[in-house]
């Protein structure tokens, strides 16, 4: 896939370090391609649900934001990405010591993008996203 900017990864880095509720669950970007971005996430007890995984919740929102910022590193200078829907299929206890959200774009078009995002809990598929983002 081809990028429409040269400077795409300063457009994501930017971006992302603007977003403080990644910022609070403790993310960060693990590396960033062309239609390609992985989001790194350290375990934290504060981020389980009831029997001690990483909460739902978390799993969705690296991997929403993941998808987002694949989708972008394609779009024109001046871009903003909201996501329109996704689904998130949840295969496994999300219980290790780190987490990647590893999302690709599938197929970028003039105002939508379609993406997907695995969530690995070290060598461990925890869940997958299919996505479809929004030009703005």
């Amino acid at each position: 896939m081809e990028p429409r900017l040269q400077h795409f990864e300063a457009v994501v880095r930017e971006s992302f370090a603007r977003q403080t509720f990644m910022a609070t669950l403790g993310a960060t970007l693990a590396r960033v391609a062309p239609g390609e971005v992985d989001i790194a996430l350290p375990f934290r007890a504060d981020l389980v649900q009831q029997n001690g995984a990483l909460h739902a919740g978390v799993l969705a929102s690296i991997a929403d934001s993941a998808c987002g910022y694949a989708a972008l590193t394609l779009m024109p200078e001046g871009s903003n990405v909201l996501s329109v829907e996704f689904k998130l299929n949840l295969l496994a206890p999300a219980t290790a010591a780190s987490f990647l959200a590893r999302a690709r774009v599938l197929r970028s078009g003039g105002t939508l993008t379609v993406c997907t995002a695995d969530v690995l809990a070290g060598e461990t598929l925890v869940a997958t996203m299919l996505g479809t983002m929004i030009r703005r």
